[in-house]
């Protein structure tokens, strides 16, 4: 029985040797798989090293995976174990990127622990310029006045009858109506922007 329990240890020295402390935030996103198939997934907790994901489709070690993710935007890096919920991987970045994502992971961990208030799931910003163009599935396009924007999504005013689920562009994002209000519709981005492209994006 002493032996036994000896050599179950090694299975959690991995988690032990970690370069970087994971932490528990949570955030929604999507996934792409070398077939190049996407899924929906949800972060378990995340490092500055790598993350654990809530995964419908699960990645094999060695599979190198792309991860779009509210808040964090684009993520590379290879998966390195399959889990009971998904799957783990690690994060290819370059220094400076990854000291950028540690610092906006360590301000995501502490608005979580604060139990900061947020109604939505992003702030939303007014941009500097408000008009943008949007273009429908059968190409035709408009210009718009965008009310606001956030990470997630966009709202924007416009004379056109666009049903909810209608795909569209705003910018260069491609989106999808998700609700009507008066005076415009909200649009759900296909992926989460990054804070660093979101101007650049929505402009015309």
């Amino acid at each position: 029985m002493l032996s036994a329990q000896h050599t179950s240890r090694p299975a959690i020295r991995p988690v032990e040797r970690r370069r970087h402390q994971r932490m528990k935030v949570v955030l929604l996103g999507r996934y792409m798989l070398p077939n190049r198939m996407e899924y929906p997934c949800q972060t378990v907790d995340i490092s500055p090293g790598g993350l654990h994901l809530i995964a419908p489709a699960k990645a094999h070690p060695g599979d190198r995976v792309i991860v779009y993710l509210e808040h964090l935007g684009r993520i590379e890096g290879i998966a390195v174990r399959t889990t009971l919920e998904g799957f783990a991987m690690t994060i290819t970045a370059t220094s400076r990127k990854r000291e950028k994502f540690t610092a906006q992971l360590t301000w995501l961990a502490n608005r979580d622990e604060l139990g900061l208030p947020e109604d939505r799931r992003h702030e939303r910003i007014i941009p500097r310029n408000p008009r943008s163009m949007l273009t429908l599935d059968d190409g035709s396009e408009y210009v718009v006045r965008v009310i606001d924007i956030s990470l997630s999504g966009v709202a924007f005013s416009t004379e056109q009858q666009l049903p909810i689920n209608t795909p569209v562009k705003v910018g260069g994002t491609a989106a999808k109506v998700v609700r009507r209000f008066d005076g415009g519709y909200a649009a759900e981005f296909r992926f989460p922007l990054s804070a660093d492209v979101l101007d650049e994006n929505l402009e015309l």
